[in-house]
């Protein structure tokens, strides 16, 4: 930090007597540096942050990343590769609210790349909840809730986040992005996600020993998918994200000779990782251009299965979050003190508190069941209270940093968090009320340096989230339990793509969604026959899905040698039955077509219901 002082104060000399246009953007002109404000980064090549003011009185703080030791000419042209995706998208009527910065390299091994605002790396998002956040489901759905408090922001967000992140998924697939961990990697506090840091691509992966570091065929992690699905079930929003993933691949694969072409011009550069027909032949492979359609949907679906069940992607987070991990205690003044507040408060803000105690819990459904407890708060001057609601991991939060803020003080004892059996039960809630009450009144009875905190503080501050939540007598219902009335009722809805060509029926099983069962999620599979069909010799099935009532298949199912003519004559029997190990299968739904209603010239797509009455 000195020699970045130091180097900075020598720097700003040139401002004496000049002003200076940013490379970046030309339109921007920089009068004098913010030393105070510029600072570093930790990767390898140690950028600099760049604070620089605006000459215009008017115009905000430039602020830019000066990067030496790589050759920045590669990001340069994955990044226009990337732009020219988003164009051949936006022309077909699919934005995927991709985020894309500007970079320029200004010498050998040397240059500068934009800074997007209100952003932060996935790393910084996950290690809020320690070294192995990159474990957990939860970090990124509660980082962009401490963003937007109120449902509708939320759900925005989480759209920004589905649409980007297919954009993403596609993007750095089909280019071979490669090192893709989890400080390469950005989350805009609006739900945008992208991709920085382009040093590797074209399927040169990073090695670790002998082994690739990056193993899946793009990054797509559960803590990604909680936020596509809204909670820890597949939903349909995950269908959605499916379908935005393939309907972009399939759109770049129609301008594979484009791509081809570009990076072709580029072979003479001198880009080491782009120096040969093999290099080319990377991306021509990745963009399957042999293949119809209805095949790179499939295709890629089972790319997005393997990537969602790869563990070595959090493994590859996690040894980097060990690489990177330093002793720094609290954040910065300019960050959050707590992971799910957005601001820090003081006793000076907020007034003196006087009494404190945990007054009861409640059990929540959003988006999983899980107890919350609801503590009151009574401040010098107020004749009512206010109420605010806490996780007990919230508790936790605030317990192990107030450790690191004061790790001279001896702070009253925590409850334990392994509790034997089930942890979301009523009877450890109640067990838990009684313990963190205590912890409470310890730590406001404690010293005043450690009770008056701002930390404390601000975790008793009430929060947008507090004042949404139903009264202190409420308790949040869930949607389609025992007591709905869709329960124990079979339903749901069936997606099928059906076409025919070369004497051969082509059924495509894409999604079903809304299947009800009573008690656990079933494990859902299609069968299908061409009736009639008294010897069976039709019967196709596709792979069977895990504990879902939503699934995604994108699996074709294949009849061959059947004239058109045959066809007409025959009906589709469609059946989803859920895979039982202790049981006979169980039946969800079915549906009958008749084929002689289809145009089988052209492919049809469409959702089909599901009716309850089992086929015998």
């Amino acid at each position: 930090q000195a020699a970045l002082q130091n180097g900075m104060e020598r720097v700003q000399l040139f401002f004496l007597k000049n002003k200076c246009r940013v490379p970046l953007n030309p339109s921007l002109v920089a009068k004098e540096l913010n030393i105070k404000a510029c600072s570093f980064f930790s990767s390898n090549a140690v950028p600099l942050k760049v604070a620089l003011i605006n000459a215009d009185p008017l115009g905000e703080e430039i602020n830019v990343m000066f990067k030496v030791g790589e050759d920045l000419r590669q990001d340069m042209l994955a990044l226009q590769m990337i732009k020219i995706m988003d164009k051949i998208w936006l022309q077909e009527g699919l934005d995927l609210r991709m985020v894309i910065f500007k970079c320029l390299s200004t010498g050998k091994d040397r240059g500068m790349v934009e800074l997007v605002p209100a952003s932060d790396t996935l790393r910084k998002i996950q290690v809020e909840y320690g070294v192995t956040g990159s474990f957990k489901d939860k970090p990124l759905a509660e980082w962009l809730r401490k963003y937007n408090p109120t449902e509708e922001e939320y759900e925005k967000a989480s759209e920004n986040f589905i649409y980007s992140c297919a954009g993403c998924c596609v993007a750095t697939y089909v280019l071979g992005i490669c090192d893709r961990h989890n400080d390469n990697i950005m989350l805009r506090n609006t739900g945008h996600m992208f991709h920085i840091d382009f040093g590797k691509f074209l399927g040169h992966a990073q090695m670790f020993g002998s082994f690739k570091r990056d193993r899946a065929p793009f990054v797509l992690t559960s803590d990604m998918a909680y936020v596509i699905n809204g909670g820890e079930k597949p939903t349909i929003r995950f269908q959605l994200f499916v379908d935005l993933c393939c309907q972009a691949y399939n759109l770049i694969r129609k301008h594979a000779n484009l791509f081809l072409n570009l990076l072709s011009l580029m072979l003479s550069s001198g880009l080491p990782e782009l120096s040969g027909i093999q290099d080319l032949k990377y991306v021509q492979d990745a963009l399957q251009p042999q293949t119809t359609d209805v095949e790179a949907t499939i295709f890629f679906t089972r790319l997005i299965e393997s990537s969602l069940g790869s563990v070595a992607t959090k493994f590859n987070f996690f040894i980097h979050n060990l690489a990177q991990l330093r002793f720094s205690g609290l954040p910065s003044n300019d960050e959050p003190i707590l992971s799910f507040s957005a601001k820090t408060y003081s006793l000076k803000q907020d007034g003196r508190i006087k009494q404190v105690s945990v007054f009861t819990y409640q059990k929540r459904y959003n988006p999983d069941k899980h107890y919350i407890y609801v503590v009151r708060v009574l401040r010098e001057g107020q004749v009512e209270p206010t109420f605010v609601f806490r996780t007990f991991d919230e508790f936790q939060e605030l317990h192990n940093k107030l450790g690191i803020l004061f790790p001279l003080w001896k702070l009253p004892g925590f409850p334990n968090k392994m509790v034997l059996g089930r942890t979301h039960i009523k009877d450890v809630a109640a067990k838990r009320k009684v313990e963190l009450n205590s912890y409470i009144q310890s730590l406001m009875n404690s010293s005043s340096e450690v009770a008056e905190c701002d930390l404390v503080y601000t975790f008793f501050h009430p929060l947008l989230r507090d004042d949404k939540v139903e009264g202190i007598d409420g308790i949040a219902r869930p949607t389609g339990g025992p007591s709905s009335p869709t329960s124990g009722k079979v339903g749901g809805e069936v997606k099928l793509s059906i076409s025919y060509r070369n004497s051969t029926l082509f059924i495509m099983v894409m999604h079903i969604k809304d299947l009800v069962k009573d008690g656990a999620d079933p494990n859902p599979y299609v069968k299908t026959y061409l009736l009639p069909d008294t010897h069976k010799t039709s019967k196709r099935k596709t792979k069977i899905s895990r504990k879902t009532r939503n699934p995604t298949f994108n699996e074709m199912l294949v009849y061959s040698g059947y004239s058109m003519e045959t066809l007409k004559q025959r009906e589709l029997q469609l059946s989803v039955l859920s895979a039982e190990s202790l049981r006979e299968n169980f039946f969800l739904g079915g549906i009958t077509l008749s084929l002689k209603d289809f145009n089988l010239s052209k492919e049809t797509v469409n959702w089909y219901r599901l009716t309850a009455a089992p086929y015998l």
